[in-house]
């Protein structure tokens, strides 16, 4: 069973910048590519960022291009995005996970972090 946890989420003022992290558990990590989610209030979680399982390949919804970035450690298991430019529509609670067929995602969900983008 694949776990996930992620951290780093918090409050920020507009054009500030943040990173969260997602540590998974177990030895598969390597193998998936990832990708980072969010949920906004009263909105369906969309899939934000992507990677491939080597880091070659990244991908960026047009809401977040250029202001954010996904990386990942396969030595520490551990997927990133570092987000800068913030925004108030960037609030959100945000969770990885390793994306399927279309988005769907292959694993249960974490607890996620929330970003609060405000002034």
């Amino acid at each position: 069973q694949v776990q996930l946890v992620e951290s780093g989420g918090g409050l920020v003022q507009p054009g500030g910048s943040l990173r969260v992290s997602c540590a998974v558990s177990g030895s598969i990590f390597s193998m998936y590519g990832m990708g980072w989610y969010r949920q906004a209030p009263g909105k369906a979680r969309e899939l934000v960022a992507s990677i491939t399982s080597g880091g070659g390949i990244r991908n960026y919804a047009d809401s977040v291009k250029g202001r954010f970035t996904i990386s990942r450690d396969n030595a520490k298991n551990t997927v990133y995005l570092q987000m800068n430019s913030l925004k108030p529509e960037d609030t959100a609670l945000y969770y990885c996970n390793a994306p399927g067929i279309g988005t769907t995602p292959l694993w249960s969900w974490g607890q996620g972090t929330q970003v609060t983008v405000s002034s």
